[in-house]
């Protein structure tokens, strides 16, 4: 057990060590960062919080609708995931038809099906269907994070006893009241563990909005980080190092205040029932 303890502690080191180096590099200055990428700041190097300053405030974007048009993007896109597919995986499991079969293995299978296969059409289809903004993405985001999310939720809802619900029919509870006031608690688990993959996804994600969105009106953090590396002619790396700080602080907090349901979230949706 020691040696497994000191092996996974250096595997955690490597794993750590590229966030530890970009937030050393976004108080350096660009040519402290170029001369000396792995050494601490110095009186030479150091440049304090103009870095912050320059990535918020640079081009022709402020970096507060980034972060309002991201947040709204993540937080309703986890929200539709959550509850379309919460309510979908429940009356898959519950109803025996070939029809339910068929549209869970489709779920299934839309888990193993690249992105960059559909990613051109994709675009094209949501251009026409002008989805080119914060709340047609949601929609965008619902499909490609349903496969996972029914996947998981169905694997809980069959540990869950149906006489509870059966129970609840006998009462005079409707399927909504029954699915809200009786099966969404039992799935809290399963719940915050599959907002916290799905928040960390879209939070993250560089290629979709890049693909999707109107980017002369809305800029997701990734984007806007990416259009610092030399879009107006002049790479700051500085600037890009402060922005990569200020963009994981927001998820590693959530990601620490919710890690605790991860693993009890994936063991019952994926191994249950």
């Amino acid at each position: 057990m020691k040696i497994l303890t000191v092996i996974f502690s250096i595997i955690s080191v490597f794993y750590v060590a590229p966030v530890f180096i970009v937030l050393m590099n976004s108080f350096k200055t660009n040519a402290g960062i170029s001369k000396y990428p792995f050494a601490l700041p110095n009186a030479e190097t150091f440049y304090g919080l103009k870095s912050y300053i320059t990535g918020m405030f640079f081009g022709n974007f402020p970096f507060w609708k980034t972060i309002l048009c991201s947040l709204f993007i993540t937080v309703g896109g986890v929200f539709l995931i959550l509850l379309c597919t919460s309510m979908c995986a429940w009356y898959l499991q519950r109803s025996n038809s070939i029809i339910c079969k068929i549209i869970y293995y489709f779920c299934i299978f839309s888990m193993v099906v690249p992105f960059q296969m559909v990613m051109f059409t994709l675009s094209k289809t949501a251009d026409i269907l002008h989805l080119t903004n914060p709340v047609g993405i949601l929609v965008i985001y619902l499909g490609f994070g349903a496969g996972l999310a029914v996947f998981m939720f169905s694997g809980f809802v069959k540990s869950i006893p149906i006489e509870i619900e059966e129970a609840a029919d006998v009462d005079g509870a409707g399927p909504l009241k029954t699915f809200f006031g009786i099966v969404l608690p039992i799935m809290k688990p399963t719940f915050i563990s599959v907002g916290i993959l799905e928040t960390m996804w879209i939070w993250n994600d560089y290629l979709l909005p890049y693909l999707i969105l109107d980017k002369s009106l809305y800029k997701t953090i990734p984007i806007h980080i990416q259009y610092l590396n030399g879009s107006y002619g002049h790479t700051d790396t500085s600037a890009i190092m402060a922005l990569i700080v200020l963009s994981i602080i927001p998820i590693i907090i959530f990601y620490f205040a919710c890690q605790k349901y991860i693993i009890e979230g994936v063991v019952a949706g994926a191994v249950k029932g």
